[in-house]
């Protein structure tokens, strides 16, 4: 996102005939602030990024009930526990008190990030085979 409004900070708002300043409007094209607004959503993409944005939620909301309902209780089925959550230690603090560290939920988001991150790279996959997007994996072409 910081690539993109730098890129829309070095390019001219309006390149019109005989003018090519930077940031130049021909004065005689007076845009309103209605206009001026949907100009600036199709320049940034904003609708797209938003798009994208709610995608991913949905995406990562669908990984995360994968990982909860169905990933932690079939690893849970091997651990004397029985659920990832309820792998604790219990460390005794200077106050007398004990503070208690969830390492299962960690291991759970792990595997929540591995699942998502797995996801993220078959779509950049699919995505570069049919060349909708540049695969950055590849060495350049000579």
């Amino acid at each position: 996102m910081i690539i993109g409004i730098a890129m829309y900070l070095y390019k001219p708002f309006n390149t019109h005939e005989g003018t090519s300043g930077f940031m130049t409007v021909n004065h005689e094209e007076k845009r309103s602030f209605t206009q001026e607004f949907f100009f600036f959503l199709k320049t940034f993409g904003i609708i797209g990024l938003a798009i994208a944005f709610v995608i991913g939620q949905a995406a990562s909301a669908l990984v995360n009930a994968f990982v909860k309902d169905i990933i932690d209780p079939f690893i849970g089925l091997f651990l004397p526990a029985g659920s990832l959550a309820t792998l604790t230690v219990k460390v005794p603090n200077l106050a007398g008190t004990t503070s208690e560290f969830r390492y299962g939920d960690l291991i759970s988001n792990i595997i929540n990030f591995l699942v998502i991150a797995l996801v993220v790279f078959v779509a950049y996959k699919q995505l570069s085979r049919y060349n909708i997007v540049e695969d950055k994996t590849k060495g350049e072409k000579k």
